[in-house]
């Protein structure tokens, strides 16, 4: 039977990348599928279309994580419209990247509101519904970079580190009730993002990675699926890496 059979899954941010990648093994797995895009809306409707292929519900929003009213709202929506919620993936980011001497206030100010004020809104919209159900996972993407800092990201790696402390926080809290809070460390993973970098720049990163390449957005989707399954029921306040061996 597939891992995640019938469960309700809401993905923030799916339209592209990693966490599209993420709403189509959820999908794989067995899960009836929300996800959320903003600016990408053709993207959206035709991943709500590719999902619904597959013999499974999925319904796309167009919602703004970082907005707390809209947060409250999609959250009602999804529960209305799937009947509960089982799993909560905060994928949503963006970055603005810059040496700190040259950051703007509004590069800073927007980075921590879409990457990190958009896991607070979600996270608190889901524990109502996953408190009465007595059941949940919340799976929240980090980075590398959260972990050890990178320079000209001051403002992503804040972000990323702050949705760290926030996920082991929410485990302490919601673990009496059966409500489990994870994150998930990405390394150097190859998008359409990663692919605006230089070619020599790419093989520098690479080489310094111990599995010699970078990752692909399916490997993410896979921790996401364990984590989201009942095979990490015992796991909760942990951050995953999966990051071919960079931090090691």
């Amino acid at each position: 039977m597939a891992l995640l059979q019938n469960k309700v899954v809401l993905v923030t941010g799916a339209s592209r990348g990693i966490g599209r990648a993420i709403a189509f093994k959820m999908a794989q797995e067995g899960a009836n599928v929300a996800f959320t895009y903003l600016s990408s809306v053709e993207k959206g409707q035709a991943l709500e279309a590719e999902l619904s292929a597959l013999g499974i519900k999925a319904i796309g929003y167009r919602s703004d994580a970082s907005d707390y009213k809209q947060a409250e709202e999609l959250m009602n929506s999804v529960v209305a419209d799937f009947g509960g919620i089982d799993v909560l993936i905060n994928n949503a980011g963006i970055t603005k990247d810059g040496l700190l001497m040259r950051m703007t206030e509004e590069q800073w100010d927007s980075v921590i509101q879409v990457n990190l004020k958009s896991v607070f809104n979600l996270t608190k919209a889901a524990t109502k519904p996953m408190m009465k159900a007595k059941a949940g996972s919340i799976i929240n993407l980090t980075s590398v970079v959260g972990i050890r800092g990178n320079a000209g990201q001051a403002n992503y790696a804040a972000s990323k580190a702050g949705i760290i402390g926030f996920t082991k926080s929410v485990a302490l809290e919601l673990g009496s009730r059966n409500i489990r809070s994870n994150a998930i460390a990405p390394g150097f993973i190859e998008t359409e993002m990663t692919g605006e970098l230089n070619a020599a720049a790419t093989e520098e990163w690479k080489k310094s990675i111990p599995l010699k390449r970078g990752g692909q957005p399916e490997e993410v989707a896979d921790a996401c699926v364990f984590l989201a399954s009942d095979m990490s029921k015992y796991i909760t306040g942990q951050v995953l890496q999966v990051d071919g061996g960079m931090l090691t």
